[in-house]
């Protein structure tokens, strides 16, 4: 299963939630397990058993010592979610690897995932197992900071009119519908931009507005200036939006790049989640 049912018939059947026992899974937790509960979806809880084969003949039980700490870190989601709660482990010697993986298990149709976790340094916004992640995996990827909750207010949807933001508005049409909410989509021009990359930008955001209000959605819809990052992050603040939809990639992402460097940014500056969706 993958994003494409998420995307554009809005089913929402199976939720996994990716910790590694750290206080930065702590937002994932909270809101992946209301999210699965508002949407009477499948969840799982998964943690990766860090295991390097190579290394087994210099430490003893050194996979049952993996598989023991990956148990451990799935505690605070049992707490949070009840003894009956399904959980998953796998061995991996990538950390990124085993959540891809672990969601094709669990034929999630969303990861959900910390910022960064304990392995990440202070310094970086988003860890690299984050990054991969959102790049690797199938389906969509709902990164969390530490304080996330459910989101109840407004979603703001980020569009520059690429294959990746026509993705992004259809998830985050029907994520609206189903919770009621109202959604502002915005689209981010700079002071360089040329007449015409600033009508394709009112283009995008017209076609959006458009697109939900036909799916029943309360929508409005706005042309902001800036840094893209800084202007999509401001925007969400601006109109009180605790949810951010958009795509991994821009209209100048490289196939190669894992994730764009605006997504990045987002995830790194905004207070509330950042849903990542693929097409």
């Amino acid at each position: 299963m993958t994003n494409q049912t998420l995307s554009e018939q809005g089913t929402l059947t199976s939720v996994m939630i990716a910790t590694d026992g750290s206080e930065y899974s702590d937002g994932a937790i909270r809101t992946g397990l209301a999210l699965a509960q508002a949407r009477g979806a499948r969840l799982t809880g998964f943690s990766v058993s860090i295991y390097n084969p190579e290394y087994s003949t210099l430490v003893p039980n050194l996979g049952e010592e993996a598989e023991k700490r990956a148990r451990q870190a799935l505690q605070g989601f049992i707490e949070a979610a009840g003894e009956s709660a399904t959980t998953l482990t796998l061995e991996a010697s990538d950390p990124a690897q085993g959540i891809v993986e672990g969601s094709q298990q669990a034929k999630a149709d969303v990861i959900v995932m910390g910022r960064r976790g304990k392995r990440g340094m202070a310094r970086m916004m988003v860890g690299d197992a984050t990054v991969k992640v959102i790049g690797q995996a199938d389906c969509a990827v709902l990164v969390c900071p530490r304080a996330a909750r459910l989101w109840e207010k407004r979603i703001l949807l980020a569009t520059d009119g690429s294959p990746h933001s026509e993705a992004a508005a259809g998830t985050a049409g029907h994520f609206a519908k189903q919770a009621g909410l109202p959604v502002t989509v915005v689209s981010v021009v700079t002071s360089s931009h040329s007449k015409a990359r600033r009508q394709e930008a009112e283009q995008a955001v017209a076609g959006k507005v458009e697109r939900l209000k036909a799916m029943g959605v309360d929508v409005e819809g706005k042309i902001v200036e800036g840094r893209p990052d800084e202007a999509i992050v401001k925007a969400a603040e601006d109109v009180a939006a605790d949810l951010i939809v958009m795509g991994s990639h821009g209209r100048t992402g490289l196939a190669k790049v894992l994730l764009g460097s605006v997504a990045e940014r987002v995830i790194g500056q905004a207070s509330c989640p950042v849903l990542v969706v693929k097409p």
